[in-house]
């Protein structure tokens, strides 16, 4: 059973908290009993700087984060750092995760000053919120002497630092558009675009070990997406070599979880081996959703068992009882990072007693340990099918043992003390595991998969969701905080998939309310994109847009395909123009590299080849969904009723007496209607 960081917190009885103490945030209370004289974010901390004339420490962290620990283990709990700190700065501490919006202002700060980025972050500010300095992780000796000398050019340099920090502040308010170069209006795009984005991307594969070829490597779900939309379009043989090669690589190595299911946050290596064992919420909502679409593909039941062992992690770890998901699991156990996860060779020797040697050879066992102090990472080298040929051992027989191997392992590490779990609950966060699942439910056909789908969308829908406005926290059975653009555009995106899964109007009613939302709070109709924080936000130093796709898409870009489906659904011009609109803003970039906008690149290929539009009206609708959906055909909309319905795409489609009819359409233009799958295919290839 897993325990949060404030559960596990040592005895503090007999020390002084701070003001961090009464906060919701895991992380924040982890900083509660430190001797720093922490604040959260707020006017009253930002107020005191002011009055008091003192610079400002924003410390920047996540509770996952395992360099997080470590610099608060080294520095933060020390009387002597805590001294200076206290005496000479206002000291704020910030959860990323609650407030990505400081961290995008601050982490840009940094990135301006050539002090790289990363977490944790640790920005020095002016008394008015300014940044002129900053940096990451900080040993003790080191930290102790940058707030020496910070606090004596503050005493002595004011002017030039205020300087500095005032030309930092401009930088951060300039267009994001115009700073990159990015002003192209034309919204056509053509496959040549698409080509030489590709062939620029292309030469940053790891076309040995699968990625790209750099490390340390994340999973970024992102770039996949893409190559399976362009593999669709242009049936380019090295686009799906790539991906199958990467999803391979990756389910084999120890940034998968061989034995509970889920993935960590990124291999340090290049090998996919070695992970920084940290989970999160979003990568594996968004991998499930990635393996589930690779498998319609490729059929490959490696792709299966990868989705249905990640699910039972999320039933069995990440959710709460009332059906929302927590976001992440810590890399650190008894002080250790990986300690949860890894085996020495006597530990599997007394839990495995037959077929040991199969099962050493299976997941790379050493005496030694294949890491760090003996310990063993689990991984795999080779297929299931080679090493059953080597072992001469049937492959169904294997299969057989590698379960009971699982169980075995599985309930032996559920003894131990489990790393410290985040129990808050984020709306964008839970929109991309929504998604995860039902996506994972249209592929493969699975009830469980729905059930708790449905779970976590009535919890998005009744919890988070007030009179159109969407909350980002929950924690504590209390909604805190209007959702950034980040949330508002995931849970958008998991509601029209759950509708195309379920065909229950109620998820696509949702969907366009919250972007009609968006649309009047957060739109910026001189650029085309969304701010990242809506109209009635705090104001801060800077108001941002995030369009550049990361680990994670970015907002504006999901939030660009939202436009685009609810566009064809309700045959809304609006919602369809303005996608395309904010799309030509990348243009130059996915023609020149597009692993920084491949999101948007994946929208693109909708542009190019029409979209079908597929209305199922009739007794058998959500068979023929399924039907439908077996197939890999990434750029299509569906929509369905069992009657009737006064959705735009299905209004004037009603079902006959005895018969499902399915319609073909383009451009909100139909073909004639057709009574099977079979031939709702030959309609679509024809046209295509």
């Amino acid at each position: 059973m897993n325990k949060s960081h404030t559960d596990m917190q040592e005895n503090t009885t007999s020390k002084k908290a701070n003001k961090l103490l009464k906060e919701s945030s895991p992380y924040l209370k982890q900083h509660a009993y430190n001797p720093v004289e922490w604040q959260p974010w707020g006017n009253e901390a930002l107020e005191q700087a002011r009055k008091e004339d003192k610079p400002i420490i924003v410390s920047i962290g996540y509770s996952s984060c395992h360099w997080c620990h470590v610099m608060e283990r080294e520095s933060f709990e020390d009387d002597g750092v805590a001294e200076i700190m206290n005496s000479g700065f206002i000291n704020i501490k910030v959860d990323r995760e609650e407030r990505p919006d400081l961290d995008h202002i601050y982490m840009e700060a940094i990135q301006q000053m050539n002090l790289g980025g990363g977490w944790p972050l640790n920005v020095f500010l002016t008394p008015d919120a300014k940044p002129f300095f900053g940096g990451t992780y900080f040993p003790r000796e080191q930290w102790k002497h940058v707030l020496k000398e910070v606090l004596k050019a503050f005493q002595d340099q004011r002017k030039a630092l205020e300087d500095s920090a005032d030309s930092f502040t401009n930088a951060l308010n300039t267009s994001e558009l115009q700073k990159y170069g990015l002003t192209e209006t034309q919204t056509d795009f053509s496959i040549e675009d698409l080509n030489t984005g590709f062939k620029n991307m292309s030469a940053q594969f790891d076309t040995t070990l699968g990625g790209m070829d750099k490390e340390p490597k994340f999973p970024m779900p992102t770039l996949y997406f893409f190559l399976l939309r362009y593999y669709h379009l242009t049936k380019d043989d090295l686009a799906l070599r790539q991906l199958v090669l990467t999803l391979d690589e990756m389910a084999k190595g120890g940034i998968y979880d061989q034995i509970g299911g889920g993935f960590a946050r990124y291999s340090t290596d290049a090998e996919w081996f070695a992970p920084h064992f940290e989970k999160m919420l979003y990568d594996n909502g968004l991998l499930m959703a990635l393996y589930s679409e690779a498998y319609t593909l490729t059929k490959n039941t490696t792709y299966k068992a990868i989705v249905n062992e990640t699910f039972e992690w999320l039933r069995r770890e990440m959710t709460s009882p009332e059906g929302g998901f927590y976001s992440a699991l810590d890399a650190d156990s008894e002080g250790e990072e990986g300690k949860f996860y890894t085996w020495t060779l006597e530990e599997v020797e007394k839990l495995i007693h037959d077929d040991i040697l199969l099962f050493k050879s299976y997941y790379n066992i050493s005496e030694n340990g294949n890491w760090e102090h003996g310990q063993n990472i689990l991984f795999r080298a080779v297929t299931d099918e080679m090493i059953a040929n080597y072992s001469e051992t049937p492959l169904n027989e294997l299969k057989l043992k590698i379960a009971n191997w699982k169980k075995i392992l599985l309930q032996a590490r559920s003894k131990r003390p489990s790393p410290g779990l985040d129990d808050k609950i984020l709306a964008g966060w839970n929109g991309i595991m929504l998604k995860g699942l039902t996506e994972a439910y249209r592929t493969f056909d699975k009830a469980e998969y729905l059930e708790l789908a449905l779970f976590n969308a009535s919890f998005i829908k009744n919890k988070l969701i007030n009179n159109k406005v969407l909350f980002r926290n929950y924690k504590d059975g209390k909604a805190s905080q209007e959702g950034f653009l980040e949330d508002y555009a995931w849970v958008i995106d998991a509601f029209i998939s759950l509708y195309q899964a379920t065909f229950d109007e109620q998820w696509l009613t949702l969907s366009k309310e919250l972007t009609e939302h968006v649309v009047m709070y957060f739109y910026d109709e001189v650029e085309n994109l969304f701010y990242f924080t809506s109209d009635n936000a705090e104001k801060l130093i800077a108001r941002k847009k995030e369009f550049f796709d990361n680990v994670i898409p970015a907002s504006n870009s999901v939030m660009a395909q939202n436009l685009y489906k609810l566009g064809i659904l309700f045959e809304r011009s609006d919602f369809s123009n303005l996608a395309k609109n904010m799309a030509s803003n990348m243009k130059k970039l996915i023609t020149t590299d597009p692993s920084w906008v491949s999101n948007w690149a994946s929208l693109v290929t909708s542009l190019i080849e029409p979209t079908a539009e597929i209305a199922i009206s009739g007794r058998e609708y959500l068979n023929i969904r399924k039907e439908i959906d077996k197939t890999f055909y990434p750029n299509k909309i569906l929509a369905g009723t069992a009657s009737r319905s006064e959705f735009p795409l299905l209004i004037d489609r009603p079902a006959t007496k005895d018969q499902t009819r399915i319609f073909v359409c383009y451009n909100n233009s139909c073909q004639w209607p057709v009574m099977s799958v079979d031939e709702a295919w030959k309609q679509i290839n024809k046209t295509i």
